[in-house]
């Protein structure tokens, strides 16, 4: 079974825990569907000072993790279509975090599929099974990730 990063993985620069990520496993179980994928595409958002980032106006409800304890999951559904997932980085109190952009898939793959409307015979084609989780609307909805995992560890 794969261990938990601590709370101390992601109270680091954001660009050292952004590279860091990559090659982790990101595990998700919804009602006892297990789905994991290992990181391969993520993004930095650091500060108020990045306008891309979500706490460029500074504090919101809507971007209250950012600011919160790292290590915690930041969800939050973009243009109305996709929820995205990130790692809050940084002390708590500095807005920053990553965005899971890509997974490889390692586990679940026909609950992915599924997910995503995709026929589980075309998994048959391995370059299938590689874009099941690709660009972080499709992950989310291959994960089953939504805003009920806002906050969690």
């Amino acid at each position: 079974m794969p261990r938990r990063l601590p709370g101390s993985f992601y109270e680091r620069p954001t660009l050292t825990v952004l590279e860091e990520l990559i090659g982790k496993v990101l595990v998700h179980d919804v009602r006892g569907v297990r789905t994991a994928g290992a990181i391969v595409e993520a993004e930095a958002y650091i500060g108020e000072d990045d306008p891309a980032c979500h706490a460029a106006p500074g504090p919101t409800r809507r971007n209250a993790p950012l600011y919160g304890p790292p290590g915690r999951a930041y969800v939050y559904l973009n243009y109305g279509i996709h929820y995205l997932v990130n790692a809050v980085t940084e002390a708590e109190g500095f807005p920053a975090a990553v965005l899971i952009r890509a997974l490889a898939p390692l586990e679940g793959a026909p609950a992915m599929a599924r997910r995503r409307g995709i026929p589980l015979a075309a998994l048959k084609d391995p370059r299938n099974e590689a874009r099941l989780a690709q660009g972080p609307g499709n992950l989310t909805v291959a994960m089953g990730i939504n805003l009920a995992r806002n906050l969690e560890d």
